[in-house]
């Protein structure tokens, strides 16, 4: 990348994922069931090599690929996107054996992954979660993977709820992080690889406004071990955000995608809707509005790439760029979407409509992966440092 400005090889690979986004992703999204995990969704994502790349790409690439896909088919942006938020943690923190079991699974859509950290009590301020690991017996007694591995030598029982989880509970695993009490807050968390099939781990589905999987998870007891974990006991805390701070600046990307393709929808709507003799964009109050849609979008977009370059040339103030992305993407996205369907008027409206898919679609990155008044704080923590 040259300055801000995307080289020629990333405008012609951007450009291929939204046409792919439009004629294989959008036929397929169709056909799922909103609220439900899409199976032949993530088959295709897969074969096309596109999980492939979330592991495998920088900060950048991902959010271009994230932006790109989010313009033509938010679910198949959604989709990849859950994979990569519950399958990092396996890679950048797991075993030479969970690696190998898992991680060629997920990259072929073929394994469905799940980051659970948001609980009824602890959804912005992540370090007050309560799920329970309480020690379980001595070395070799716990009910999975106890007497060998990493960590201490005895397994845990996983007791409490997690809310709000995407891909739950349809996962076939879930990167779950819970208290093992080392010390107070955050350094008390562990996070642990839990196979869905795990006695004692049962969920529910939750209807919300967005079309995303989403759920609630309930532990009873569920037996897990050493061999189990992620990373070190009492330092699951680093390793969720490990897997944020990569993800925050491509949910801004995300963010980004939606404005564009509700920018680009509004542009071609009011080019040509019949209005007081003439068209709609010729009117003045239309024309600055569409001119403040475009510039807060592209000033967004700018952001989230500053934020990715950043991280990937390991710059020491990521932190504080990619919650500024993220801010300033999702809320640019609210007010693009929301503007957008003010000039398109009732059309707009009505269910199937691109816009009220986007709407819909628009509220939560506001929200998940740290709200907008939590990335705020960040902010101005980071720059009083």
């Amino acid at each position: 990348m040259n300055g801000f400005a995307l080289g020629a090889d990333q405008e012609e690979w951007c450009g291929r994922l939204r046409a792919l986004s439009a004629t294989r992703l959008r036929p397929l999204a169709d056909k799922g069931e909103p609220g439900r995990v899409n199976r032949p969704l993530l088959a295709e994502l897969g074969e096309l090599g596109l999980l492939e790349r979330v592991f495998d790409a920088g900060a950048l690439e991902l959010c271009l690929l994230r932006e790109s896909l989010a313009y033509g088919c938010t679910e198949a942006e959604t989709a990849l996107a859950l994979q990569g938020l519950g399958a990092h943690p396996v890679l950048g923190s797991g075993t030479a054996a969970q690696r190998e079991r898992w991680l060629p699974q997920v990259r072929a859509g073929r394994a469905v992954a799940a980051f659970a950290l948001s609980e009824p009590g602890a959804g912005s301020d992540a370090a007050a979660l309560a799920l329970a690991a309480e020690a379980d017996g001595p070395r070799g007694e716990s009910g999975s993977g106890a007497g060998s591995g990493r960590g201490a030598g005895r397994g845990w029982r996983l007791s409490g709820e997690k809310c709000w989880i995407s891909n739950a509970p349809e996962a076939d695993f879930y990167t779950v992080f819970a208290r093992t009490g080392e010390a107070p807050g955050a350094r008390g968390v562990t996070a642990f690889l839990v196979p869905a099939d795990r006695p004692g781990l049962t969920g529910e589905p939750l209807d919300m406004l967005s079309p995303h999987p989403i759920g609630r998870l309930v532990f009873d007891g569920v037996p897990v071990g050493p061999d189990d974990l992620l990373g070190e006991p009492g330092r699951g805390f680093a390793v969720a955000m490990a897997t944020l701070n990569l993800f925050r600046p491509s949910v801004g990307a995300f963010a980004v995608g939606m404005a564009r393709a509700a920018l680009d929808a509004t542009l071609a709507y009011t080019a040509r809707r019949p209005a007081f003799g003439g068209v709609l964009g010729d009117l003045q109050a239309v024309g600055h509005r569409v001119a403040e849609m475009a510039t807060r979008t592209e000033a967004a977009r700018l952001l989230v790439y500053a934020a990715a370059g950043a991280y990937d040339a390991g710059a020491p103030d990521v932190p504080r760029r990619s919650a500024m992305a993220k801010l300033l993407a999702t809320e640019t996205a609210q007010y693009v979407v929301d503007h957008a369907v003010q000039l398109h008027g009732a059309v707009a409206l009505q269910r199937g409509h691109l816009l009220e898919h986007l709407y819909r679609e628009v509220r939560a990155p506001r929200i998940y992966e740290g709200a907008s008044e939590v990335q705020r704080t960040i902010i101005a923590r980071e720059l009083y440092r």
